[in-house]
């Protein structure tokens, strides 16, 4: 088994929103009261792909996975600050987890970053709710760092953690 990342075309974003919304329903980052709404974020992936990269993990040619990465600002960086990309959204089909697809679209957005350093990149920063744990030791396990200071809350009941990883 071999996982292709690339880059996701407009044909794969209906599956890549079913994929990311059915791995955040299965580690209960759905659960709060306003994730009908998330839910409907996380299906729009051609918004998402006209405001930053959505890349995609293939196994055999399937899509497995999905990731946003934000290279810099806009209207999809929630955390980032000046000199920092971030990584969004990332979701593995929950029958394809634990074959790599995840560290693999994790490694990608790290060479993104890592590429982005002759431009002032200098740290990748993520946000994760705290009820993902096998995420929390996918991040640790790449290297990422908590940054408690830097938590917090988009609505009532979502608590998420932010995780930093300087280049």
């Amino acid at each position: 088994m071999s996982i292709e990342v690339r880059d996701a075309v407009p044909a794969e974003y209906d599956a890549v929103g079913k994929i990311v919304a059915a791995a955040f329903a299965a580690d209960g980052q759905l659960d709060a009261p306003d994730s009908v709404s998330y839910r409907d974020v996380l299906h729009d992936v051609a918004a998402r792909a006209a405001a930053a990269e959505v890349v995609v993990a293939l196994d055999d040619g399937v899509v497995v996975g999905g990731v946003t990465y934000v290279p810099r600002g806009g209207p999809m960086a929630d955390l980032a600050r000046e000199g920092e990309a971030e990584i969004r959204m990332l979701g593995v089909a929950p029958d394809a987890q634990g074959r790599g697809a995840g560290s693999a679209l994790m490694r990608e957005c790290i060479d993104r970053a890592a590429r982005g350093r002759a431009t002032g990149t200098r740290r990748v920063v993520l946000s994760t709710n705290t009820v993902a744990h096998g995420s929390h030791r996918l991040y640790e396990r790449l290297g990422f760092v908590r940054d408690p200071a830097r938590d917090w809350a988009p609505v009532p009941g979502v608590d998420l953690l932010c995780y930093v990883l300087d280049l």
